[in-house]
């Protein structure tokens, strides 16, 4: 499958990065995060994607353009420009860029690409999130019960402390070690082509008019992950994964 990578928003709450390039092209351990997140994919063997641009869309067309030259030993003969290659290190990738514009919101992005997307099914996905999750495993799944859509659903980590109440008496005050009654949605979903049908408006979040109507008419289902998932939101997010990538212990490496 054709995997679908969003890469086009401002990233506001990383700004000590993203004030000079795009939020997928900030790096861990000098690959830019995006290329982590197709790594994953590509361990699998899904190595098809359509990266949908916007902010500073210039940044990543170069560095995909240029990938050759970025990750290989080369010679450079500056009076004939002839560059001659020593090696060849790169990925086995084919990789579609489109500029899906400013002041649109998810879904219109995702219909802007409708055309680049070759079969019925394909990937989606956040430029910006990490994690471990069994990519042939989802799409397995994803065929088995035969809708429109699934969505891979984590619970989220809870950093609360939970009170039990009788009426407004508190009978209880305790640390809450786990969110078992609790998914949210992590993007790493399998989605049919015909989704687009629920796509009217390019000023509608993905997770609004278009996933909710699928859900009323019982066409999206949830794949439950309970491993490693990680959003790369902020400059500490940031620095943790670089963190675990340096200590050996990078848990969304799977290649």
């Amino acid at each position: 499958m054709q995997v679908v990578i969003l890469a086009g928003w401002l990233g506001t709450r990383l700004s000590e990065e993203t004030v000079i390039k795009p939020k997928p092209m900030v790096e861990i351990w000098w690959k830019p995060i995006i290329w982590h997140i197709m790594k994953h994919y590509a361990h699998y063997g899904h190595n098809e994607f359509v990266i949908c641009l916007w902010y500073k869309w210039y940044m990543i067309k170069e560095r995909f353009s240029n990938y050759f030259l970025h990750n290989n030993d080369v010679t450079i003969d500056i009076k004939t420009n002839k560059i001659t290659v020593h090696n060849n290190h790169c990925d086995d990738w084919k990789i579609t860029l489109v500029d899906t514009w400013d002041a649109t919101m998810t879904w219109w992005r995702i219909k802007r690409v409708k055309d680049y997307i070759q079969w019925d099914e394909f990937m989606l996905t956040y430029g910006d999130w990490v994690s471990d999750v069994d990519i042939n495993k989802l799409i397995e799944f994803h065929k088995s019960h035969g809708k429109l859509a699934t969505l891979s659903a984590i619970q989220p980590e809870w950093k609360f402390w939970r009170l039990w109440l009788d009426w407004d008496q508190i009978t209880e005050f305790a640390e809450k070690k786990d969110n078992e009654d609790s998914w949210i949605n992590w993007w790493f979903m399998v989605l049919n082509k015909k989704i687009m049908n629920y796509i009217n408006s390019d000023f509608i979040p993905f997770e609004k008019d278009p996933l909710e109507n699928i859900a009323k008419d019982w066409e999206l289902i949830a794949y439950k992950h309970s491993w490693f998932w990680f959003a790369m939101d902020t400059l500490q997010n940031k620095n943790t994964l670089e963190n675990m990538w340096q200590s050996w212990n990078a848990k969304w490496k799977t290649w």
